[in-house]
């Protein structure tokens, strides 16, 4: 299952990915928020993250704004690789060399559509392992 929310600043483009996540039969479920009302992003971050931290679920995706204030909110959270995107590479990167595990990006700044492609591209990428475990290893060892 992955866990998704948003700010009010990220609502649409949460709103178009929980749509393409349950077109493609995948399991999410939507921590809110359910409004265009002004809310605190760190409360959704820390929603998502200590899902995810948990093994609750799998994975997260966040939307805020730009995407950075959930960023840092989330990576607050031991056990979290949240990484901020932008293009499709960002996204393979996250996934392939980071084994990001909650995905975060900027309602502001992407298109619905970039959004969704972003997603798609983060979730079909696998983490290569190998010399990027031990730079894993020492970004857990700062927790």
């Amino acid at each position: 299952m992955i866990a998704v929310a948003s700010d009010h600043g990220g609502l649409d483009l949460k709103n178009a990915i929980v749509v393409s996540l349950q077109e493609q039969q995948i399991e999410c479920v939507d921590l809110g928020t359910d409004g265009t009302a002004s809310v605190d992003y760190p409360d959704f971050a820390e929603k998502v993250a200590k899902m995810v931290a948990s093994g609750t679920a799998k994975a997260g995706i966040l939307i805020c704004g730009t995407g950075i204030g959930m960023s840092i909110s989330a990576n607050k959270i031991p056990g979290i690789r949240a990484a901020l995107v932008h293009d499709e590479f960002t996204a393979r990167m996250a996934a392939e060399h980071n084994a990001a595990n909650i995905l975060v990006l900027g309602g502001r700044v992407l298109s619905a559509d970039q959004g969704v492609r972003l997603v798609d591209v983060w979730l079909t990428s696998r983490y290569e392992g190998g010399r990027h475990q031990q730079r894993l290893d020492k970004i857990a060892a700062l927790e």
